[in-house]
């Protein structure tokens, strides 16, 4: 396992997609929505960053996708039901959604399945701190902090202050068989 981003370097990428969002969408009311479990740390980084000097309307919240997912026999746990929490309306709203790492797509997939038991955005948008290639989906986001170039087999497992203790990026490199 190599440890391939420390906590400056996952501060940096935060701060690219904090100033990122911040001009593209000058002026717009936004909803942060972060996808547990860490992607909803991302998007509170993000939302304290844009935070510091925007008056804007800024509303967060946190979905969990547990129940949408289509992987559950790849995943090496069962996952765990954790709450959502979106306390503002949905319906017409511009919402970005936040994960940890984009990979195939699935899960963002997933994420707007779940979104739309909320009403209908007027728009979504997709950051991602991690954009790691290899999709299955038609799914690019629209903001990205850091790109990793991996293999399609690679594990990139990301740990956050708040879920993890620390903050470290590291990949399992996984050999073709």
């Amino acid at each position: 396992m190599e440890s391939i981003l420390n906590a400056d370097e996952i501060a940096d990428g935060i701060k690219a997609l904090a100033d990122s969002i911040r001009s593209k969408t000058t002026g717009q009311e936004i909803a942060l929505v972060g996808i547990r479990s860490r992607g909803d740390e991302v998007a509170e980084r993000i939302l304290t960053l844009l935070a510091e000097d925007d008056d804007r309307d800024l509303a967060f919240g946190v979905l969990d996708i547990s129940l949408y997912r289509d992987d559950f026999e790849h995943l090496h746990e069962n996952p765990k039901l954790q709450e959502s929490d979106i306390p503002f309306p949905v319906e017409g709203a511009h919402i970005i959604l936040v994960d940890d790492v984009l990979f195939t797509g699935r899960t963002i997939r997933a994420a707007l399945d779940s979104l739309s038991d909320y009403g209908r955005p007027g728009k979504v948008e997709l950051a991602v701190l991690i954009d790691r290639g290899h999709r299955e989906m038609p799914i690019q986001p629209d903001y990205v902090g850091i790109t990793l170039d991996t293999d399609r087999l690679d594990h990139v497992l990301v740990s956050l202050e708040g879920a993890d203790g620390k903050d470290e990026v590291r990949i399992v490199k996984k050999e073709n068989s």
